[in-house]
């Protein structure tokens, strides 16, 4: 595969995948967009994979105080932050884990990647993050999570299932209903897609078993590794922002895009 392709592919993924832009909804639109062939399933699993190392070095602090409490969920007792932030993101994952199998053992989710459907999500929940930034207090911070929060924002993290709705979009919208302040509502939306990212590429690993050869392999890791660099990029930038301004200017981009890819599906 060009190197110029997987250079796109990962830094939509990359730059995308925690943005409240959604990056399913652009890397299924990247192929349609630029005239060049699918990249492939096991191309946008590595992409993902590269996310994921991203985020986990982002946020390494917390991610060992939760990988020292996962002991204690199998002990059934938990001691600890770690135990407990462990726990919380437990609750938070299976909710969306439960939907994705069963849109996927229903042939559902094939029928879900149009580009009217990448439009209308992108435009309606963007909207929808912009009602909850605007609405939503600012009393709570990411230390302040409790069980039952993480099972809503869970319960919000199943929309994004349908292409263009935004993973990190969606998640951070719950949170920011439920109070949290900006940056914390972003924090624990990053924190959650790291066993978000985890199931979904096991799940999707299990359609490229078999297809792998040296020339993929080599492809995968490339994109991985620009994935990766352009994710990190990325999060810095969200983070440092959040700072100074709102989550404005994502809804903006989200409106103009969603309204030009409906002019596009309806033309």
């Amino acid at each position: 595969m060009p190197i110029l392709t997987l250079l796109l592919v990962a830094i939509v993924q990359g730059v995308t995948e925690f943005l409240p832009v959604s990056s399913s909804g652009h890397l299924v639109l990247l192929p349609a967009l630029t005239g060049r062939d699918d990249q492939g399933l096991a191309i946008d699993v590595a992409a993902h994979v590269g996310t994921l190392g991203a985020v986990v070095l982002y946020f390494w602090p917390d991610v060992k105080q939760a990988l020292r409490g996962i002991p204690q969920l199998f002990r059934a007792r938990i001691e600890d932050r770690g135990g407990y932030l462990a726990l919380a993101l437990l609750v938070a994952t299976v909710p969306v884990i439960l939907a994705g199998l069963a849109l996927k053992l229903s042939g559902l989710d094939a029928n879900l990647r149009s580009v009217a459907v990448i439009g209308w999500t992108t435009l309606i929940f963007g909207l929808v993050l912009f009602w909850a930034d605007r609405t939503g207090p600012s009393t709570r911070r990411a230390g302040e999570w409790t069980l039952r929060h993480a099972l809503i924002m869970g319960l919000w993290q199943v929309i994004a299932l349908i292409p263009g709705t935004s993973r990190s979009g969606i998640t951070i919208t719950g949170a920011r209903r439920l109070g949290y302040a900006r940056e914390d509502a972003a924090r624990l939306a990053m924190l959650m897609s790291i066993p978000t990212i985890l199931a979904s590429g096991a799940l999707l690993s299990l359609d490229v078993i078999g297809q792998a050869d040296l020339a993929l392999a080599r492809d995968a890791a490339i994109a991985a590794a620009f994935s990766l660099v352009a994710a990190l990029l990325a999060l810095k930038l969200m983070f440092r922002l959040l700072k100074s301004v709102s989550f404005t200017p994502y809804v903006v981009y989200r409106v103009c895009l969603g309204l030009a890819l409906l002019t596009y599906a309806y033309a």
